[in-house]
């Protein structure tokens, strides 16, 4: 299947699944397309540097006309997936209607704990002694669908927001491309809020 991903910032979880598919002969996936809102971000010189196409749609204040214009990139280069990496904006029920759990998002907190774009940060404020990964599909609401998979994260006494994030996200890099292979070799169903892993 070919993958569109879309990244805000400095796309490290983008940089995980170019590695993993660069060096799994059986990842199944052609990431086809980089989606950004925001122009010069390291995501996409990742882009660049992989050979994957990029295009920039800026976040115009009308949800409605930013995913459709989302959604039309996707569809015209053929994605049958969608991957949010680091993709700080929501998109509206189009997006949804047009690939029913074929987003894939991966937040840093085990969901339903801690939604929002400030995870980390309530972690640490909520004096929690875990927190963790969670990669999910996405439905109409926010850090919500069902969860493809999580991994534990354990908060140290001396945590920081910064330190506390390295954790996380190195945990992240492990899981996401694993739940974007599975998706892309049709290794999950999805029942109600269950997800299975099947092999293939």
């Amino acid at each position: 299947m070919k993958a569109a991903i879309l990244a805000s910032g400095s796309g490290s979880n983008l940089q995980a699944i170019i590695d993993a598919a660069a060096t799994d002969d059986g990842f199944g996936v052609d990431l086809a397309l980089v989606i950004s809102d925001r122009p010069s971000v390291r995501a996409l010189e990742r882009a660049a540097d992989a050979g994957i196409p990029s295009v920039v749609i800026p976040w115009g204040g009308d949800r409605h006309a930013f995913t459709h214009e989302i959604c039309e990139a996707i569809a015209d280069t053929g994605c049958e997936i969608v991957v949010m990496a680091g993709f700080m904006r929501i998109l509206g029920p189009e997006a949804i209607d047009r690939f029913p759990n074929r987003i894939l998002n991966v937040h840093p907190a085990l969901l339903p704990a801690f939604p929002g774009g400030h995870a980390v940060r309530d972690a640490l404020a909520h004096g929690a002694k875990v927190t963790g990964v969670t990669v999910h599909f996405v439905d109409e609401e926010v850090d919500h669908g069902p969860i493809v998979s999580q991994a534990a994260v354990e908060i140290a006494a001396d945590d920081d927001e910064q330190s506390l994030h390295a954790r996380i996200q190195a945990e992240e890099h492990r899981l996401f491309p694993a739940a974007v292979k599975a998706l892309g070799r049709g290794s999950l169903t999805v029942e109600g809020r269950t997800v299975r892993w099947r092999e293939t």
